[in-house]
């Protein structure tokens, strides 16, 4: 492990280690207005949402790192503070990217960026017409971190209305991750994007009282076979399966042809066992995976 210490190291060191450690981060995708109207997008990947009652979400503008200047972006939220944030898809992320580039004040990145401005409901800035999600966005505040290079600024704002094309919604009405397609920021030029095989679901502990990882045997939780991920996973069942439950799979073709291979070898026994295990757990069947965990010789 290689320690660094933020007091020892430049900006540009910290602002590097940092984006390439605190990854994937979402991009807020921004259109401002300054006083005299003149539209301003630009994408932000420092973040997130905050808060649902009431909804806000922030972001932070940073200082340039290189000279100190500030971004048009933050001028203008301290001018009008009004703000729409996109969530744009991996089929506009060059698109958005380019809208980054540090054209002077005043210059339309709708127009660079070759994207569509539409009139909002509530508030002054335009939205991306392409964008499929826009949140409409009144600015509560603007909290500066610091007045060197690179500190942050967070716009912290209060979503008004919120836009989202009915194309990425699934048959419940939620959106669907797949359709939206979002990209996220990495360190460096890296971007990420949702694949097919790179979305997997965790029951929430919330739904459960899990029993905890710290109530797993010994033997089981020290297995060489099975992963950290695989214990978490183990650890929040709200209960053991009984003993009858245990017993029926015992009685298993499966079972019983195993205990006659390794009936004089327990280490191997075990290790198929957690093996199996893996293997459910891995098609999320817990309760079955405890069973297999849980067999006598």
């Amino acid at each position: 492990m290689k320690t660094f210490y933020p007091k020892d190291l430049s900006p540009v060191e910290v602002q590097t280690i940092l984006q390439g450690a605190v990854t994937p981060r979402p991009i807020a995708f921004a259109s401002t207005v300054d006083r005299e109207g003149n539209p301003n997008l630009s994408p932000f990947s420092f973040f997130n949402m905050f808060s649902a009652n009431p909804p806000v979400l922030i972001f932070s503008p940073s200082r340039r790192v290189r000279d100190n200047s500030v971004k048009h972006t933050l001028m203008n939220v301290l001018e009008v503070p009004e703000v729409v944030i996109h969530i744009l898809g991996y089929d506009r992320v060059e698109q958005m990217s380019l809208a980054s580039t540090e054209y002077p004040r005043g210059v339309n990145e709708f127009e660079k960026a070759g994207l569509t401005a539409i009139k909002s409901d509530l508030v002054a800035p335009p939205r991306v017409k392409e964008a499929a999600v826009a949140l409409e966005s009144k600015v509560l505040e603007v909290k500066a971190l610091g007045s060197g290079g690179g500190a942050g600024n967070l716009v912290i704002c209060e979503v008004v209305a919120i836009h989202v094309d009915g194309r990425i919604l699934d048959e419940k009405g939620h959106i669907d991750p797949y359709k939206l397609d979002p990209v996220a920021r990495l360190g460096g030029s890296w971007y990420s994007r949702i694949t097919p095989d790179s979305l997997f679901q965790i029951p929430k502990p919330l739904t459960n009282l899990g029993i905890g990882v710290d109530s797993i045997p010994g033997e089981i939780r020290n297995s060489p076979i099975l992963t950290g991920n695989n214990l978490g996973r183990l650890g929040n069942v709200m209960a053991l399966p009984n003993e009858e439950e245990v017993e029926e799979l015992s009685q298993s073709e499966e079972l019983q042809d195993m205990r006659r291979r390794f009936v004089n070898d327990r280490d191997s026994w075990i290790d198929h066992l957690h093996l199996r295990a893996k293997e459910e757990l891995e098609k999320g069947e817990v309760a079955l995976a405890w069973k297999y965990l849980l067999q006598r010789r």
